[in-house]
């Protein structure tokens, strides 16, 4: 099942009535992680009112459990991490850490400006970091000659594969990952243009992270 992450670190820059947010997104992969992150925003910018945050790592696995937190930090209770946190919920992202600190610049927002402009700097920060697809590909092992290295690995492009590892040997291993769909093909074509004598073993399954626009 495909589900989708930030696709890098995004940091955006927002002021309201000189009060000045700066928004910060992250993927992530557990909660320790998202731990240490918000400490190093705490440390970096140890000077601001407040240090608001928010992150949803998926809960991968039989039985596993999303994992939801957000915090407030200091602002009204309701207006900052909750607003973030619907940013990502209305846009499907999982795995993300986001962190909008505010410097105050002396004009009270009220509770309504204050959503508004929390829950739009973590969507400048998104929109800065992108937003990548996870996807089930298929890994797969290839041992060839190194007379038929070149044609292999051109082959694996030309069917939207990617190589993840390359070791060698008496021959060479690639540890080569395809979308689930264009296996087959990639089976054909290979098995055609080495006459058999070049195949690939299927290994198991990885989330891959795919850039809307790509395969």
């Amino acid at each position: 099942m495909a589900y989708f992450v930030p696709a890098s670190y995004g940091e955006a820059e927002f002021v309201e009535k000189r009060s000045r947010f700066i928004g910060q997104v992250w993927p992530i992969e557990s909660v320790g992680q998202a731990k240490e992150l918000l400490s190093g925003v705490k440390a970096k910018y140890y000077d601001a009112r407040h240090n608001c945050w928010c992150y949803i790592l998926r809960g991968d696995g039989p039985g596993g459990a999303e994992a939801v937190r957000y915090a407030d930090d200091g602002e009204p209770q309701g207006t900052a991490g909750q607003p973030m946190l619907e940013v990502f919920r209305r846009a499907g992202i999982e795995n993300v850490l986001c962190v909008v600190t505010r410097y105050f610049g002396g004009i009270l927002l009220g509770a309504g400006g204050l959503t508004r402009a929390y829950a739009h700097t973590a969507k400048l920060a998104l929109d800065a970091a992108g937003i990548a697809e996870m996807r089930l590909w298929a890994c797969l092992e290839i041992v060839c000659p190194y007379g038929l290295l070149e044609r292999v690995k051109n082959e694996i492009e030309v069917f939207g594969g990617r190589i993840e590892r390359t070791d060698y040997g008496v021959d060479v291993t690639l540890g080569a990952l395809f979308p689930e769909k264009d296996l087959p093909l990639f089976e054909t074509g290979l098995a055609d243009m080495t006459s058999g004598a070049v195949t690939g073993v299927v290994t198991g399954v990885k989330y891959v992270a795919v850039i809307s626009g790509n395969t």
